[in-house]
């Protein structure tokens, strides 16, 4: 049984020690999306080299010129910025999006995979109203490329984002927070399979 893909989002302000939680992270297998978009270009890019050095499936954000001048083949982009970019160096193109506008958008401008959300509800984006279920549905229907679902996302609920059509899912709080990866990673194992058997 195949298992969806789950791709890790940090934020370095919720976790005890940021580069040994993410080299516990990268160790079991999962990319990491270093999403520290608060930092100034200079100190993400000293971040990002040392994060590089115990991390191979890094995807770098924002910062296009820091990647390319590090080789890094892996970009994670806002929509504005998708817009004006030059993907000529780079394999994996993400994109955040959060209309099925956008999403059509950014297939055509390059993308290799988007994020849609936020799906639930979620202290990263808090009162604001999550897109829910369908709006991830409308999107994953719209494009060719694959869908990550973003925002909440847990072991309880990551089934049902699959279910609407998302090749996977973005943690933050989660993986950032959890002492035991692996344990954390089987429980949506867990509740991936406990999802088919309901279904069979």
């Amino acid at each position: 049984m195949s298992m969806y893909k789950i791709i890790s989002v940090t934020n370095r302000g919720i976790c005890d020690d940021f580069f040994v939680q993410l080299k516990k992270i990268s160790d079991e297998g999962i990319p990491v999306i270093l999403r520290e978009k608060d930092l100034p270009e200079d100190e993400y890019e000293a971040m990002a080299k040392k994060v590089m050095e115990f991390c191979p499936d890094v995807i770098l954000h924002t910062y296009i010129s820091s990647a390319k001048k590090m080789g890094c083949k892996r970009i994670h982009l806002p929509m504005h910025i998708l817009k004006t970019a030059d993907l000529s160096d780079f394999k994996t193109v993400g994109v955040s999006v959060h209309s099925i506008e956008e999403a059509v958008e950014a297939q055509k401008l390059g993308a290799t995979y988007i994020t849609a959300g936020h799906i639930f509800k979620t202290d990263c984006k808090k009162g604001v109203a999550p897109r829910g279920l369908s709006f991830l549905k409308a999107v994953c229907e719209c494009v060719d490329i694959p869908v990550m679902a973003i925002g909440g996302i847990s072991p309880e609920n990551a089934a049902e984002t699959i279910n609407m059509g998302a090749a996977g899912v973005c943690v933050m709080s989660g993986l950032m927070r959890c002492d035991d990866i692996k344990k954390y990673l089987d429980s949506f194992k867990a509740g991936y399979i406990n999802d088919k058997e309901k279904k069979s």
